[in-house]
């Protein structure tokens, strides 16, 4: 996995925003390295970042993976590795880390297509009030799915069609729709969105036949009316398409729901699911990413 990992376009992306800022940062440019592979490892396992440190001095592959050789070097603790983290999301460096990640595939061929596929994930959150604010996060909220109720909230994902990587990602409450994000999930260029019947919607349907967007959202059985042989097929032969995206999206969602500590903030969510599909997408990508 770490020679899939385009370490030295991340670490350029990182400096340039560090180095400007290094009086407000508790990690220096040298250990930009050491940290965002820590922080890898907290997104990629159920590990958190608190238990971070104590990985790094007792678990060899840890260390090898943040370039360290033994448990003699230089460490980074806990705090150093938070404050990492917490300066990529308050600067909103996830997204560019995202992007530079999408960038270094698209230069292997991996990212080229211009079909979308789009699909959300509920991740729940802890409902009870006994906690320090005796109330629940005010940015989460209920939804029921079939005759399940969840409380949580809800990861959107935009995936290339041919690859399964994911290019955009979204954070919002359990409560909203799936189609009101889906304007934000696709790229300038796509010429195709494929989604399940959730994302059924005839005034979005019209608006993406004005624009030259192939409508391949499966189709919904309406009240006292069933689906036609038509119907079904169509829907049999884009969702054999999404198929393909099935594993990116459990990954993504497993890496986002990972961490056992709840997040605080919409937007501190949104950056932390940004790192997390990035990473996802070398994971699954990295067998033709790997040097021959």
């Amino acid at each position: 996995m770490d020679k899939a990992v385009p370490w030295a376009l991340l670490l350029n992306q990182l400096e340039l925003h560090i180095i400007p800022r290094q009086a407000a940062v508790a990690a220096s440019p040298c250990l930009c390295l050491p940290c965002c592979a820590a922080i890898a490892c907290s997104n990629g396992s159920a590990s958190p970042t608190a238990r971070l440190e104590d990985a790094l001095y007792e678990i060899e592959s840890v260390r090898r993976f943040a370039g360290f050789v033994g448990v003699t070097d230089a460490l980074p603790d806990e705090t150093t590795i938070l404050n990492f983290r917490h300066f990529l999301e308050d600067n909103g460096l996830t997204a560019v880390l995202l992007n530079t990640i999408n960038a270094h595939l698209k230069a292997h061929g991996l990212l080229v297509s211009k079909g979308t596929m789009v699909d959300a994930t509920i991740v729940h959150a802890p409902s009870s009030t006994k906690n320090q604010d005796k109330a629940r996060d005010p940015d989460m909220h209920s939804t029921q799915k079939g005759n399940q109720w969840y409380f949580g909230m809800k990861i959107h994902i935009g995936a290339d069609v041919n690859s399964g990587a994911v290019h955009s990602v979204t954070v919002t409450p359990a409560n909203t729709a799936d189609i009101t994000e889906l304007p934000k999930l696709l790229r300038g260029d796509d010429q195709a969105v494929f989604a399940d019947a959730g994302y059924t919607s005839d005034e979005y349907k019209r608006g993406a036949r004005h624009l030259g967007i192939r409508w391949c959202v499966n189709d919904k059985r309406k009240p006292n009316k069933n689906l036609s042989s038509k119907q079904k097929k169509r829907n049999r032969k884009q969702s054999s398409v999404l198929e393909r995206g099935s594993n990116t999206f459990s990954a993504s969602s497993n890496a986002s729901s990972a961490s056992v500590r709840p997040v605080t903030g919409a937007w501190r969510r949104t950056h932390r699911r940004s790192i997390c599909c990035g990473l996802a997408n070398l994971y699954l990508l990295r067998k033709p990413l790997m040097p021959a």
